[in-house]
């Protein structure tokens, strides 16, 4: 790669980690700033950039646009609820569950960030960009979190409380859930196949009786649900706030 040239597109958002649907065919992506010639050559997608579309930053040792026009960069190839993901894994502000160590890692940039080139005059996909970051979060950790949300949003449920940190009537920390409505107590929990190992899974034994012991109700996720069964994930959800709703005041039936 020349030394004016950088990764960017797809391949700069795997360097970053940025979720990316598999949908995507596979192709390293390098762009030059005008008027420069973009590369042409198989495998290769060469792309030119207004300086003002893209700041390249230095990852590893290679050239690559920084975490926010990578995003940007994004919003004429994925759709809306995949830019809401991409987003959501950049505002991400990562901390330790029940405040118990120190955090020393940031978010890859801020939402002012993120605004800032959604907003360039011209940007493909600016539109959408827009639009997705209106949903974006800093709170959830991971792609089928954000889907969950998505799910509860299209479905017309009241947005959920991310990151929730829980605590029994002592103050006791009993665990920290992905999704949560806290006036309720109910917990949203999406369990990927790491809940399957031994430690996880004791883990989790303990942190659902402590839930329910301290009068939480539990909506347990997984992958069916999330992607393939969406209408079960919701109803779930919804049937557990009308259980809770029932238990605080038996005259509520409906949500």
């Amino acid at each position: 790669m020349p030394p004016h040239a950088f990764l960017c597109g797809t391949t700069a958002a795997h360097l970053w980690q940025i979720p990316l649907p598999a949908r995507l065919p596979a192709m390293i992506e390098v762009g030059v700033l005008r008027p420069r010639t973009a590369p042409v050559r198989p495998g290769l997608r060469g792309r030119q950039f207004t300086s003002s579309f893209v700041l390249v930053t230095d990852r590893r040792g290679i050239r690559v646009t920084d975490p926010a026009s990578t995003w940007a960069s994004l919003g004429g190839t994925l759709r809306e609820e995949e830019l809401i993901v991409a987003a959501d894994h950049v505002l991400h502000i990562p901390r330790h569950p029940g405040g118990f160590g120190p955090v020393t890692e940031s978010a890859l940039a801020d939402r002012e960030r993120l605004e800032r080139f959604a907003e360039r005059r011209g940007r493909p996909g600016a539109p959408a960009l827009r639009r997705a970051l209106e949903y974006a979060r800093t709170g959830a950790a991971s792609p089928p979190e954000t889907q969950i949300r998505l799910l509860i949003r299209d479905a017309g449920l009241p947005e959920p409380v991310l990151d929730h940190d829980v605590y029994d009537a002592r103050g006791r920390f009993l665990g920290c859930s992905e999704l949560a409505y806290p006036e309720l107590r109910v917990a949203i929990e999406y369990e990927s196949d790491g809940h399957l190992l031994r430690h996880q899974l004791e883990r989790d034994i303990d942190k659902y009786q402590a839930y329910a012991e301290a009068g939480w109700l539990t909506v347990r996720l997984t992958s069916e649900h999330v992607y393939r069964s969406p209408h079960e994930a919701v109803r779930r959800i919804r049937e557990a706030c009308r259980r809770s709703r029932r238990v605080s005041d038996p005259s509520i039936s409906a949500v």
